[in-house]
């Protein structure tokens, strides 16, 4: 069954009475599905909104998946985990209906729609792990930096590593921020994204 705290944790998120839940949930691999599809609901663009044209339709859904990772960094603990609901509900065929719909604009094989989509995907999901662990405003953020400042000290004086000194110099701590603002920048992912799609792009023209 579903552990009385994730139970809790649920219904003070939804504003409901625990033992309500209780009533509609058995399992917690029942409880992950519901989840997930309540997620996969948030991927849908509206109709109304989806662009015309492949590329657009597709950085569309890109988007939404993304901010609905950012939303719920606990779906990667569900992912692959022995809670993982598997094959998805009804919002989950409708997302993969969409990403085809947009994709078949393209005039392509059933194989390249879905080498397209996945690649996005797969673009989508590796930045949003990437980023997960917050801002240096959480604690945990700023026990890593100081971990990270301490063994960057203790290395770089080896001279095996003359490209991580020439961004870090001759302080560490600056260095390590230097870089995690690059990192965090909020702009990078759309300009990661176009680049996917540009690449995407190249393929199709020299296919066609």
């Amino acid at each position: 069954g579903v552990d009385a705290v994730t139970m809790r944790r649920v219904a003070a998120e939804l504003g409901a009475g625990t033992m309500t839940l209780y009533h509609y949930v058995r399992t917690k691999r029942e409880l992950a599905a519901l989840m997930d599809d309540a997620i996969m609901g948030e991927l849908l663009v509206p109709e109304d909104e989806l662009a015309e044209g492949w590329r657009e339709g597709l950085a569309q859904i890109a988007r939404r998946t993304y901010e609905s990772f950012r939303r719920h960094p606990w779906l990667f603990e569900l992912i692959g985990g022995e809670d993982d609901p598997g094959i998805g509900g009804p919002n989950a065929l409708r997302h993969v209906e969409q990403s085809l719909a947009v994709t078949a604009r393209a005039g392509v094989s059933f194989e390249r729609q879905f080498e397209i989509t996945a690649m996005v995907d797969d673009y989508v999901f590796g930045h949003a792990m990437r980023i997960r662990p917050g801002s240096m405003d959480d604690p945990r953020a700023r026990e890593r930096l100081e971990a990270v400042v301490g063994y960057l000290e203790a290395q770089l004086g080896s001279g095996e590593y003359p490209h991580l000194v020439s961004i870090v110099g001759d302080d560490p701590r600056a260095g390590v921020l230097r870089v995690a603002a690059t990192a965090t920048d909020p702009e990078r992912f759309e300009r990661g994204l176009q680049r996917v799609l540009d690449g995407i792009e190249l393929d199709l023209t020299r296919g066609a």
